[in-house]
């Protein structure tokens, strides 16, 4: 298979995976950052610096956003909203804080293939983008080779992730009408510093 075959594979996917959010949750999850005092955004690898470009959009908007961890990043507060991109919902580091988050009284919103997750379950809002499906045939490579059942067109969780970038993205144009900004006002607050 040629490298352009697989792009197009993965585009195919990543529509059909975009597809399948659900617009109600997108509705809510909008509502939530438009009302919100301050948003704050986590995650952990590559989901993490999905969230970062998000944060990065929000910026641009006029958001006062924090990326979790920076040594800039003030306490959070009832009237804030957490955001956490995790594909399993469960990963250590960013579990602790949402169990912070929520004895201090923000939302919560995550990103996430596993709504049923702990994380899930602490979540105020979930926006649910499916991950690669569970490799069929076990963990025997050679027997998964022998019975033609081959490995998926990403590893790990890139398929979550470049899906979840996608819907941020998308959402940064959704906002951008709801503001009513355009490209022009979003780049006087890009840095200047490169």
């Amino acid at each position: 298979m040629t490298i352009h075959r697989r792009m197009e594979l993965l585009t195919q996917k990543l529509a059909e995976q975009c597809r399948q959010i659900d617009r109600k949750s997108i509705d809510r999850f909008m509502a939530a950052i438009l009302g919100a005092k301050r948003i704050f955004i986590h995650g952990a690898g590559r989901s993490g610096l999905v969230g970062r470009a998000f944060a990065m959009r929000l910026m641009h908007l006029g958001f006062n956003v924090y990326v979790v961890g920076e040594t800039t990043t003030p306490p959070i507060r009832e009237g804030d909203i957490y955001i956490a991109v995790s594909g399993s919902g469960k990963t250590s580091t960013v579990l602790a804080i949402a169990k912070t988050v929520k004895t201090l009284g923000a939302q919560i919103a995550i990103i996430t293939s596993h709504p049923d997750s702990p994380m899930g379950e602490l979540a105020n809002l979930r926006i649910v983008i499916k991950g690669r499906e569970p490799t069929r045939g076990g963990h025997d490579y050679l027997a998964r080779q022998l019975a033609g059942q081959h490995e998926p067109l990403t590893p790990l969780g890139t398929l979550f992730e470049l899906s979840a970038m996608l819907f941020l993205d998308s959402m940064i144009e959704e906002l951008m009408i709801a503001k009513n900004k355009t490209e022009g006002e979003l780049k006087t607050l890009h840095t200047n510093l490169e």
